[in-house]
């Protein structure tokens, strides 16, 4: 079973990532300066997506390097002459 996620903006102008079931305390939190929203306008939700998006990106990479390392370290080579 997929956990569905949603993207949110908080009542304090705050865009967020939370379980879609659970309204509980978000997993990520995106605060952007006065300076950020002038350049950003209209564009905020879609600029903290790719944020997150990237962020998921990056951690799933991470995930798989750490369970390849994990992997070859159990094999153990040997090399016959």
């Amino acid at each position: 079973m997929s956990t569905l996620y949603e993207i949110i903006e908080l009542p304090n102008g705050d865009i967020a990532l939370q379980r879609a079931d659970d309204k509980g305390e978000p997993l990520v939190s995106i605060r952007f300066s006065q300076e950020s929203l002038y350049f950003l306008s209209e564009s905020k939700v879609e600029v903290a997506k790719a944020m997150i998006e990237a962020g998921l990106e990056a951690a799933g990479d991470m995930d798989e390097e750490a369970e390849h390392d994990e992997s070859s370290d159990l094999v153990e080579c040997h090399t016959l002459h």
